[in-house]
């Protein structure tokens, strides 16, 4: 999925390398659309009553509700909102369009009016409308060169409740509906679907309440008690959560503890797979402790947590799972007042108040071990996440679709209601004519990732909140203070005006003085919206952000601090403030204060050696991962946006090797990259009492930010091999390890570094000789093995008659 960017370059994900994990995850495709500049599909905007023909390769259609259709719409930049028609795809047969509309008809307008907006939102609403009156769905059609209207005849639901799904006879009606339509999927192929469908699906009928349903719910169970996978030979992270949580579910619902063994067994192979810093990723850990491939993923590793918290609940005792759950909740539980919980062990994700549905759960995670401060944050983001921000997600909205409503709900009747009349558009858009779901997807050109998935036991958990059956579904009592109408209406307000395509398009009617109210806002994501549509105009909101900095309210300081940064050099006037601001009590208000003077640039280096000094404070019970250093690496040493990320200049050289050690000890191992580009700037002598370090985060790779933990490794080599430094050499053809993840882009690297130890390196030659055989037997090409150069290479170090003298580091007294 395509980002808008919102945060500071020197947090941004490496999008490169995210959009080549996105094509194998879970194995379901690839996520890739077919588009022309801008993001708009690979054709124009077709009026298919002039003749217009859909681009052959937009082949993303959608489900019309509980019509019996399917139709296209046109998707550009993201969004449906440019699209006034839909050509119908499908029609069932049996359905209420049956006999009245035909595929290749255009429906051009609901409701007697033709479509003047999003054609998406206006059928779904219309959909909504429809069955809360007569249940007549009046359409606009057209069909060779002629327009009539037709009608066609839904059930009759009723409204949507001011507190849906809470006392609200419609959603207990979508409930039942699609609990049969479950059941009678499961039962006409009970080992359908994968392993997250099955569970889910399962999960719905539990929580539906309907004792025939059990038996239906066993075989599921007794499927998911035989779950294992040892070898790792799926991403098994992904179904381990869902799994565990249905034999959970399973045993607090009924009290059949017959699946107790399993239960047990498989929350300890969850535990067993965690990282040291307390994520999961695909797959679990290596039996070297590390996550393999790019590392920590948080869209499995929630669930997993909160799989782990259910087999508690449950009756799984053992102080290992205990500690795996407290590991995994400090880890996230930093992004609380922040933050969206992002993608991996990355910065706070300030686009959208909800990132692939990742808040929604962590609001039920921390509901359910009782931390009502960080339940009700990120229950409240969920609350302000809808629209355009629910079709975001990586590979697809899936999960951003599962997790959204156990994440409202914790709010509150009013809060759930307040969302559903602002999206419960998307679910009737969902809902099929026989009661089940389908999975829409982002308004993309081609499907995504989940194209063809049940999405109905998914939608379910949705309308079972009211039920309280599950623990995912309200057994527990929500622990966060109930929203009232006002409040929830607030919460809601603050998601509008945003959009992938446009992005805040809403704010650009906002005064200046709403837009500065904005930088207050409780939400990081309205801060930042707010400072971006600040830092377009022109003039200069200076001064009153420099007065900001001086307020009683934390979340007006902060927000002084994204609008300063949105500014950079515009803002230079506020380098005194900020320098200020860096002594603030608060850990995030630090790290944000250095954010906006590494974006001032060069008329903030007079604040070096206040962000040098910053590196030896480390309150390990306040912050234990260090993210304080973490986030001063990319604002001191980034290479393109940090303030000695470009030049040393004169600045004092004792302090700066007090900085980079500490951050080449930093457990992220992008921040050790971002200290890592500073080498080339250093002259041997300055380097010289670093080798032990440089040494160090060469031969042990960070044990987070995996993704971008090579890039200190082979900067490192480099160094070592340039001054003939011995322990370097044999570490060349280590890190290269064609069996990891990124080898392409670590290997010129590696080679380049053992080329400079010369005819030093020819002990290494059998084992250049054996990374050509390992990439043959991986399936590489002549041509493509060729291309790195391995054999120039080794008859260049075979003829070197003069090999460099190496010296150790102990030689050296570094």
């Amino acid at each position: 999925m395509r980002r808008v960017r919102s945060s500071p370059p020197q947090f941004r994900i490496v999008a490169v390398a995210l959009a080549a994990a996105a094509a194998a995850l879970i194995g379901l495709g690839s996520p890739a659309s077919a588009t022309g500049p801008g993001g708009g599909p690979a054709g124009a905007n077709p009026d298919f009553t002039q003749g217009g023909q859909r681009p052959e390769a937009a082949t993303h259609d959608w489900n019309l509700g509980p019509t019996g259709l399917r139709g296209w719409m046109y998707a550009a930049d993201f969004e449906t909102a440019q699209a006034r028609q839909i050509l119908v795809t499908r029609v069932e047969a049996g359905s209420p369009a049956d006999g009245i509309i035909a595929v290749g008809d255009v429906i051009l307008g609901v409701g007697g009016q033709p479509f003047s907006d999003d054609p998406r939102v206006a059928f779904g609403r219309a959909v909504t409308a429809a069955e809360a009156g007569s249940g007549r769905l009046r359409l606009i059609c057209w069909r060779d060169g002629r327009q009539r209207t037709c009608t066609l005849t839904l059930r009759r639901l009723g409204p949507y409740a001011p507190t849906a799904p809470f006392d609200c006879r419609k959603s207990r009606r979508i409930l039942e509906a699609g609990c049969e339509a479950i059941a009678r999927r499961m039962a006409a192929d009970p080992d359908a679907g994968n392993p997250i469908e099955r569970s889910l699906g399962a999960l719905a009928l539990l929580a539906g309440g309907r004792p025939e349903h059990l038996p239906l719910v066993r075989h599921q169970v007794a499927w998911a008690a035989r779950y294992t996978d040892p070898d790792r030979r799926d991403l098994h992270s992904w179904w381990y959560g869902p799994v565990t949580m249905l034999l959970a579910e399973y045993v607090l619902a009924t009290d059949d503890r017959s699946v107790m063994p399993d239960l047990e067994r498989l929350a300890m192979e969850i535990v067993r797979g965690q990282s040291p810093v307390g994520s999961w990723g695909h797959r679990f850990v290596q039996a070297n402790g590390r996550l393999a491939g790019y590392g920590m993923m948080n869209a499995p590793g929630l669930p997993l947590t909160v799989a782990l918290v259910l087999a508690r609940m449950a009756g799984v005792d053992d102080p290992a799972l205990d500690a795996a759950i407290d590991r995994s909740c400090r880890l996230v539980r930093f992004y609380l007042g922040k933050g969206s919980i992002p993608y991996g062990d990355h910065h706070p994700w300030i686009e959208a108040h909800d990132d692939n549905g990742k808040n929604g759960i962590a609001a039920v995670l921390f509901h359910l071990t009782g931390d009502a401060e960080a339940a009700t944050w990120f229950s409240r983001m969920s609350v302000a996440s809808h629209g355009s921000e629910r079709d975001t997600g990586h590979t697809g909205n899936f999960f951003n679709m599962l997790w959204a409503m156990p994440g409202v709900a914790l709010s509150g009747p009013d809060a759930a209601g307040a969302w559903m009349a602002e999206f419960g558009w998307a679910y009737d858009l969902a809902r099929r004519w026989d009661g089940g779901f389908e999975h829409q997807g982002p308004p993309e050109t081609r499907p995504d990732s989940y194209h063809g998935w049940d999405a109905t036991g998914a939608m379910m958990l949705a309308f079972a909140q009211a039920g309280g059956r599950l623990q995912l579904t309200g057994a527990t009592p929500s622990i966060v203070a109930s929203a009232t109408p006002e409040a929830a209406a607030s919460l809601v307000a603050d998601g509008r005006g945003w959009s992938q395509g446009r992005g805040p398009h809403g704010y650009r009617e906002r005064s200046e003085d709403e837009l500065l109210a904005g930088l207050g806002s409780w939400s990081p994501v309205v801060r930042e919206r707010s400072a971006i549509e600040l830092a377009r105009r022109e003039g200069d909101p200076t001064p009153r952000l420099i007065d900001m900095l001086d307020s009683s309210s934390l979340e007006a300081r902060l927000g002084a601090c994204q609008a300063i940064a949105r500014l950079g050099g515009r803002a230079a006037a506020a380098v005194e403030p900020l320098r200020a601001t860096l002594q603030a009590e608060d850990l995030w208000l630090r790290i944000k204060a250095a954010d906006a003077l590494a974006a001032i640039g060069d008329a903030a280096a007079v604040a070096i050696p206040d962000l040098l000094a910053k590196f030896a404070e480390r309150d390990p019970e306040a912050d234990p991962r260090g993210m304080q250093q973490r986030y001063l690496c990319f604002a001191v040493f980034d290479p393109r946006e940090g303030l000695l990320g470009r030049s040393l200049g004169a600045v004092d050289r004792e302090a700066l090797r007090e900085a980079i050690r500490i951050g080449l000890l930093n457990e992220d191992g992008r921040a050790r990259g971002a200290v890592g580009s500073v080498y080339r700037h250093l002259s041997f002598r300055e380097l010289q009492p670093l080798l032990p370090e440089i040494l160090a985060a060469v031969a042990e790779p960070a044990p987070s930010g995996i993704m971008f933990a090579d890039e200190v490794r082979v900067a490192g080599l480099r160094v070592l091999a340039r001054h003939g430094i011995a322990e370097g050499l044999p570490l060349c053809l280590e890190v290269a390890d064609p069996a990891r993840w990124g080898f392409d882009g670590r290997i010129g690297g590696c080679l380049e570094a053992l080329r400079g130890y010369g005819g030093a390196a020819r002990p290494e030659i059998p084992r250049l000789r054996a990374i050509a055989e390992d990439l043959a037997g991986r399936g590489w090409t002549p041509d493509r093995i060729e291309a790195l150069g391995i054999e120039p290479l080794i008859a260049e170090i075979e003829a070197d008659d003069a090999p460099p003298t190496l010296r150790s580091i102990a030689d050296l007294g570094a």
